[in-house]
């Protein structure tokens, strides 16, 4: 199964997430905080990201720009986590390098069909289009 990196530094949302996350058979790795997360996506090369923005020592808009700079990590999906859900927050994690989007308090299902899209998306695949304005 799938290798996951979860950044975030808030004890019980790391702990809840990452319980439901290895019931459904992935295998999760946990930083808490942007420095560790960084060091953890180099040295294990997840399949995939789940990053808080709101970190310490280096915040989540950071930690993703260094990853996508770096050739070794910057394929690796991240979804951004955040409490924040204006449609500019959601543009800020996009211009980070970002790959989807996701509101706090986490919907599990939800959650689970973006990291299932991201894990199944072709190599290369363009990060998903910010939802429509249109009514």
């Amino acid at each position: 199964m799938a290798k996951i990196l979860l950044v975030e530094d808030n004890e019980m949302n790391r702990d809840m997430l990452s319980r439901r996350l290895k019931r459904r058979g992935f295998t999760v790795i946990i930083a808490a905080n942007g420095g560790v997360g960084v060091a953890q996506a180099r040295s294990a090369l997840p399949d995939l990201i789940l990053m808080d923005m709101s970190l310490p020592v280096i915040d989540g808009w950071e930690a993703t720009r260094i990853l996508k700079a770096d050739p070794a990590t910057a394929k690796i999906p991240v979804i951004a986590l955040t409490a924040h859900a204006m449609a500019e927050d959601r543009a800020k994690a996009m211009a980070a390098g970002c790959d989807d989007f996701d509101t706090k308090p986490v919907e599990l299902p939800r959650l689970l069909a973006k990291i299932d899209a991201m894990l199944n998306a072709p190599s290369g695949a363009p990060a998903i289009p910010p939802p429509s304005t249109q009514p």
